[in-house]
């Protein structure tokens, strides 16, 4: 029997396509109605009326009330919601918390509101579907697919539901897609990530899977122990598996990795997703960088990264930025959060239509000696190293080495290889070479013999893994920072003897 799904999948992504092309063709006045509507809606909040929405006309007036907040700025307003008080931060009560685990202020708890919570679901559909409408490809659509993700089982506190973002739009899933979501939410259940894995490899191995997704580093995992048990590529596996879809980190490093896990090429979809809202979403096949969501009940603002921990630095709207710098995304959201560092960087590829590539976190780089190096480059010099060779990566990490035992400091690199190269001193002179040709303060510091060059330390197979495990975060969200500026990590891996 024929099945109508794949025909009734490409009408729908045609007319998805037209609604997404109507307001990314007029980005301006998409972002004026988004932020009118949160001040309008938000008037007579607390926070609405401690900074004088009222009198909010434009922009300026904005910029004036409102200052740049973090999590922790922002936390005596959350402390009111989470103990259960209305319209402090948006009418009413969110629906959910998604709890997070902060670095300074223990868990963090952003809100989920009735207005915010479908835009997420809404993004990671419409990614499908304007892969569909633009490949024509739909078949996957009879197949089964699956995301790697949190618990769904929620708590409640005074009247508010909590959990994990991943587990809370599990709940969520279209009632058509049901049928072929995977795993069952009794293996979703389970807390223990290894054994959730394990768990799911036995659940889809008799499957038509179509659709995997999730954060590359644990899908890795999941690949990885289906290739122990049969002894085949996962392309061999699951012959119709033609789409993989990810988010949370660059898949670059991960992608000859992947292909040779998989046994050849498949089609691949990057979204953007935060608990504090679906920034994101790769539109084109044949375009870099993934569309801004600017429809979705979020108003964004800007500030160029070099300049963010100035005393005053300047805040830019969507209209004022350029391709190719590097910036700290700010958001108003309608789920109450205002002004609000989430602490990514992001770079434009394109203001027509606004599409984004994250390049690392505001706190996650290496200015140790005045370098100022971040993920995207780390990330790219790794890239440009490894291309053409047999090298292959799992995972990889960065920290400055500022007390050597000898010569002069260093960034010290540390890599779990796939396939280790031959020589690695000739691996880390063209890492190197790439850095300095990206980042000229870099090259500075080297040529001016303050820094030597970097030096790679090999991780042992599954080290990065135990890393994890060890500090309660293997699984789920939970990635590798690309960068520190401190060495809590590095000092942990050569605690914990995962060199090799």
């Amino acid at each position: 029997m024929i099945s109508l799904k794949p025909k009734l999948a490409k009408l729908f992504a045609k007319n998805v396509r037209k609604s997404i092309l109507r307001w990314s063709n007029k980005p301006l006045e998409t972002q004026q109605k988004v932020f009118r509507k949160l001040i309008k809606d938000a008037n007579n909040t607390m926070f609405g009326k401690d900074h004088d929405f009222k009198c909010i006309n434009s922009y300026n007036d904005f910029v004036k009330r409102v200052p740049i907040r973090d999590y922790e700025d922002l936390k005596p307003y959350v402390d009111k919601v989470v103990a259960g008080e209305e319209n402090i931060l948006w009418k009413g009560k969110p629906l959910y918390f998604a709890k997070t685990s902060g670095t300074t202020s223990g868990a963090k708890y952003i809100p989920l509101t009735k207005e915010s919570m479908p835009t997420h679901v809404e993004a990671a559909r419409n990614a499908i579907l304007m892969y569909i409408a633009e490949t024509g490809k739909s078949k996957f659509v009879d197949g089964k697919m699956i995301f790697l993700q949190g618990s769904p089982i929620l708590e409640e506190s005074n009247g508010i539901q909590l959990g994990r973002l991943s587990g809370i739009v599990a709940h969520y899933v279209p009632k058509y897609l049901q049928k072929n979501r995977m795993p069952s939410f009794e293996t979703n259940c389970i807390e223990d990530w290894e054994a959730k894995v394990d768990a799911i490899v036995e659940e889809t191995l008799p499957k038509n899977m179509t659709i995997i997704s999730g954060i590359p580093s644990w899908v890795q995992m999941y690949f990885e122990k289906i290739q122990e048990k049969t002894g085949q590529k996962v392309g061999e596996v699951f012959k119709n598996f033609n789409l993989f879809i990810f988010g949370g980190v660059n898949y670059e490093p991960y992608r000859s990795k992947f292909e040779n896990l998989i046994g050849r090429k498949v089609d691949s979809i990057e979204l953007y997703p935060a608990s504090e809202g679906f920034f994101a979403f790769q539109d084109s096949q044949n375009e870099k960088g993934m569309l801004l969501q600017l429809n979705s009940g979020i108003f964004y603002e800007f500030i160029e990264a070099n300049t963010f921990f100035d005393d005053n630095p300047k805040r830019l709207m969507i209209s004022d930025v350029k391709v190719g710098v590097n910036y700290v995304m700010i958001i108003s959201t309608n789920a109450g959060l205002w002004a609000y560092n989430i602490g990514d960087t992001v770079e434009f590829t394109s203001t027509k239509p606004y599409r984004v590539i994250v390049s690392g976190r505001i706190k996650h780089f290496i200015s140790a000696f005045g370098e100022h190096v971040i993920g995207k480059e780390v990330e790219q010099s790794l890239k440009e190293a490894i291309e053409s060779s047999l090298v292959s990566v799992s995972e990889f990490t960065v920290a400055p080495q500022i007390n050597p035992e000898s010569g002069l400091p260093f960034h010290e690199w540390f890599i779990e290889f796939e396939k280790e190269p031959q020589d690695i001193l000739s691996l880390a002179e063209r890492i190197d070479a790439s850095l300095q040709e990206q980042n000229s303060y870099y090259y500075d510091l080297i040529a001016g013999k303050v820094l030597q060059p970097l030096k790679i330390t090999t991780v042992r197979k599954n080290g990065f893994q135990d890393y994890m495990k060890s500090i309660g975060k293997l699984g789920g969200q939970n990635k590798i920072p690309r960068l520190s500026n401190d060495r809590k990590i590095a000092d942990a891996i050569y605690h914990q003897k995962l060199t090799k």
